[in-house]
């Protein structure tokens, strides 16, 4: 992704560039949150659910991952809706 100023410009973006470039970062952020998400599900729930690594997942397990994931991912929705909310909050306030 490129960030610099268009040629021949004095290195200010207009505001259609200022809002692609916002939604560029927005992109990116949504990416990165993703991936996190999906990295701290594995680690977890696999050092919480899986004791003897092998080819195959006995029903046990298969159970405790899917319990696992489904809390994790009902613990980050509530997170996030809690983030969103505050932060609708301290903007209301400061405009």
């Amino acid at each position: 992704m490129d960030f610099s100023p268009p040629p021949g410009g004095d290195g200010k973006l207009d505001r259609g560039q200022r809002e692609q470039l916002m939604q560029q970062v927005q992109a990116q952020m949504a990416m990165a949150n993703a991936q996190e998400l999906l990295q701290k599900l594995s680690e977890k729930c696999f050092a919480k659910c899986i004791s003897k690594p092998g080819t195959s997942l006995d029903s046990s397990e298969q159970k405790c991952i899917a319990m696992c994931m489904d809390r994790y991912m009902d613990t980050w929705n509530l997170v996030a809706k809690s983030y969103t909310q505050r932060l609708q909050k301290e903007k209301s306030r400061m405009g």
